[in-house]
């Protein structure tokens, strides 16, 4: 009952955080540019986790997987943050996030063509369901996605399939490496590729980033969303599992969507309400599989 608490408490405590991020990288755009965003959210994450690995102590450096590391880092946080901040140049954030929520779709379809990985029927029709409540969320104006800012919306879904990849890989290969140090690998990793992307295109402007919006949105997408984030997503994938953990996405549009009503005042409808209850009710069908699991190891 614990261990679920605590599963379930990190799935709605991550929703908040990343719904929020999703509003601060639309402030640091214009000061930090697309690869700018990605290389100060990593630092700022690093700053938070490497006092923390070395407090705990770093094991021995060739004992450390840092191949499969390094490419968890650069699909998990490096090239999807980027997707994600280019995507923002075209497309609303709250739009964004909704996009974001196809992540378990593509997570389950690699996991089933590149791992073999076998789903139920219940695990499905969860998966269905909470894509509707997306939908619901969306009020059905799917249409109106696909007639404008296409570029936006296909960097985006990219950026759901770098997230699908990564989580499937890290279960298979990473489940056994400490959950903080593949949180501050990831995040180094994220620094060197934010480096590479302004050495072709732009860097940051200092001064457009010495403000206190700007500071705040900093502060919150790297120390909140990038340190403390990854903390809680890595211990979801190997505490729950790949496919509980990517379920954090179909919650992450009704919190960028309170969010917003909190901050900047828009209005809640209807259709918000019925869609966050079928998404909860899609995020209980696709891991029942999994609570089933882990109740007869923990009999065990």
């Amino acid at each position: 009952m614990n261990h679920m608490f605590r599963l379930y408490g990190a799935l709605v405590l991550l929703s908040l955080i990343w719904g929020l991020s999703f509003v601060f990288i639309k402030y640091l755009l214009e000061p930090a540019g697309i690869w700018g965003v990605v290389f100060l959210r990593c630092l700022a994450g690093v700053a938070v986790l490497i006092p923390l690995l070395l407090y705990r102590g770093v094991p021995p450096l060739r004992s450390i997987p840092w191949g499969p590391l390094v490419l968890v880092g650069v699909l998990n946080a490096g090239l999807p943050w980027g997707l994600i901040s280019w995507s923002e140049t075209q497309i609303h954030s709250n739009t964004a996030s909704i996009l974001n929520a196809t992540t378990p779709i593509w997570t389950s379809l690699i996991g089933v063509v590149a791992y073999s990985v076998v789903l139920t029927k219940r695990q499905w029709i969860g998966i269905a369901t909470g894509f509707v409540g997306i939908l619901i969320l969306m009020d059905f104006r799917v249409a109106d996605l696909f007639r404008e800012h296409f570029v936006g919306i296909g960097t985006m879904l990219v950026a759901a399939m770098c997230y699908g990849f990564a989580s499937q890989y890290t279960k298979r290969f990473l489940s056994d490496v400490d959950v903080l140090l593949t949180a501050t690998v990831t995040l180094v990793t994220g620094v060197g590729v934010g480096l590479i992307g302004m050495a072709f295109t732009r860097g940051v402007s200092l001064d457009a980033l010495w403000n206190l919006k700007s500071a705040f949105a900093l502060i919150g997408l790297g120390v909140f969303g990038s340190g403390i984030a990854y903390l809680l997503f890595f211990y979801m994938i190997t505490a729950g599992g790949a496919q509980f953990a990517v379920n954090v996405t179909y919650l992450v549009p009704l919190t960028a969507i309170i969010w917003g009503a909190v901050l900047l005042h828009e209005p809640l409808s209807p259709h918000m309400v019925i869609g966050l209850l079928v998404i909860f009710a899609g995020i209980y069908l696709s891991t029942a599989q999994t609570k089933q699991k882990q109740t007869q190891v923990l009999r065990k």
